[in-house]
Parts: structure tokens; sequence; C-alpha cells
């Protein structure tokens, strides 16, 4: 049996269901590190003319010199192949400097497809921030550097595969960034996630839902709560794979580390935690770490360690 990925109904954020959409973004976050979002505003017509421009240009730049490539042939020694992937790729920078107009013939699709979905990463960041109960801007302001986060897209087309049990479309592996939000396939599969011991096949996105995953950044930002998943893409026989993975990132000069709110006590001893806990049994614990929290930050210039 095949397992179910959470799809979130964006449209529900402004509804009467916001409470138990909310609940359901949390867990697909901290349980599973991915999910498809649908109804999420983003022009249907800019996305399938990006698609349908991206397999064009594949045709028409890249598939000769693809199967002509060292990668290709090193299939014909019919041995497996570990140190390379199946796939044929160029990357785009939106911000904080763009390289789009080196695409002449992409660049207004694209710019129209990254605008709106530039949004959709910020609303995505501070309903999760929002979740986590820290600030809402936490996300975007953590990310942002000197000059604002770093978004780009990764344009991969995973060819046809005369011999797909010899080499990976991908290797195994988790993104480094922040959120991915990635704008596939409707009709060709073969990425898959890794969760709980298993390998999940991520279907081909229907009537154009987003799939969403979050990277080491958000793992290390939300100190482990929201976890970055492994996944990797299989090789098909049959049919052209294309995936477009935009990524909103940390800018390269900002610093993540776990929001303050979400780390639990440190620097604190035990007996003091007893005399707290003592007046506290029955209260809540939250509150009851929150107070611990503070009185170690209140300390933290006094040496707590003992000979």
């Amino acid at each position: 049996m095949e397992m179910e990925i959470p799809v979130i109904d964006f449209s529900k954020f402004d509804s009467e269901r916001r409470s138990e959409t909310m609940a359901l973004l949390h867990n697909a976050c901290k349980n599973w590190g991915f999910f498809m979002i649908e109804n999420h505003g983003i022009d249907k017509e800019v996305m399938e003319r990006l698609k349908s421009l991206m397999n064009m240009h594949f045709q028409e730049n890249m598939k000769d010199s693809f199967y002509n490539s060292e990668t290709a042939k090193s299939l014909e020694k019919n041995e497996y192949v570990s140190e390379k992937d199946w796939e044929s790729t160029f990357f785009v920078w939106h911000r904080p400097n763009s390289n789009i107009n080196d695409l002449t013939s992409l660049s207004k699709a694209m710019d129209e497809y990254i605008e709106q979905l530039i949004k959709l990463a910020e609303k995505l960041s501070e309903l999760m921030c929002e979740n986590l109960a820290i600030q809402k801007n936490h996300i975007m302001e953590a990310f942002a550097g000197s000059r604002g986060p770093s978004v780009g897209t990764k344009v991969a087309i995973y060819p046809q595969c005369p011999r797909p049990e010899l080499i990976r479309g991908l290797r195994e592996h988790t993104d480094a960034g922040g959120i991915i939000l990635l704008l596939q396939d409707d009709q060709v599969p073969g990425l898959e996630f890794f969760k709980d011991g298993k390998w999940v096949k991520i279907p081909p996105s229907k009537n154009n839902r987003i799939f969403i995953n979050t990277g080491d950044q958000v793992e290390i930002l939300s100190n482990g709560a929201y976890k970055s998943a492994l996944h990797r893409v299989m090789a098909m026989k049959d049919g052209n794979r294309l995936s477009i993975a935009t990524f909103y990132n940390p800018s390269g000069d900002a610093v993540i580390s776990p929001a303050s709110k979400l780390l639990l006590p440190d620097h604190v001893r035990f007996q003091d935690y007893l005399n707290h806990y003592t007046k506290t049994k029955f209260g809540d614990k939250g509150l009851r770490f929150q107070s611990m929290k503070n009185m170690a930050n209140g300390h933290r210039s006094v040496s707590t360690t003992e000979n």
C-alpha cells in the first residue's frame, strides 16, 4: 500500500478551516519534511507555459549533447555508475542578482512565475513560523543576511534512460538550503523521498500542484522540529521527466542558528531546576522551561561550573 503524501489546500488558510489546515501543515513539516500544495494562487497558464518552454529548450539545445556526453557513454560499460547522475540541468539565479537574461526565450515566463512563487515561499515561511510559535517573519529575517534571501532555480530534465538499473537520475541527498518549491512533470515519475525506513514514490504533479520540501537550514533554525528529508530521482526507461526546483535559501552571509525560543534551557544546575520544579510541578512544562531559560540567561555571565 502506498503512503498518502500530505496535500495542503492553501485556500483553507483564509477560511474557517484554518486551524485544522495549520495542524496538517505542522504535521507535514514535522513528520514528513515534504508535502504537496494545491490552490496556491499561482497562475496556471504561467506554469503551463514555463513547462512547455523548458521541454522545448531541452529538445532544441540540450538533448543531443546529453546523449553524446561521458555520462551517457558510461552506460555502455554495463557496470553500475555510482559517481554520476542521469540528468541534464541548468541553474538560474533570481535574487539577489539575476542571470535570467542569458536565457532570452525563457526569461519572461520564468520571471512571471518566480515573482508569484517568492510570495508563496514567504507566506509558507510565515505559516511555518506561526506553527513553531516564533515571530512570523523569523525565517525571512534569518535568511536575509545583508542582501535578502537567495532565490535560484535548478531546471533539470531526467532524459529517457536505456539502462535505468545502472545509474540514478540523482543520487540520495538532503537539500542544503531553506524551502524548496518544485514544479514537476505531470506525466513521468521518478522522485522518491525516504520516510520511516522506506522510499516513498512521489507521483507526478497533477493539476499543477507544487511539491514542497524543507532543507537543512530549516532543520537547524527549527532546532530539529522540522526535518530535511533524504531524497533521490530514479532514472526512467519511458519519457523525459521535467523538474523545476526553486530554492528559497538564506543569503550567503546569513548566519543560521536555532531560534532562541525553540532552545531548551541550558547551563542550568539540576538542583536549581528541582527547586523550581517543586513549586511548578503541576503547571505547564513549557512555562517552566521558559523561566529556567530566563534564569540561565540572566546568570550567563556568572560561572556555572564547579571544580
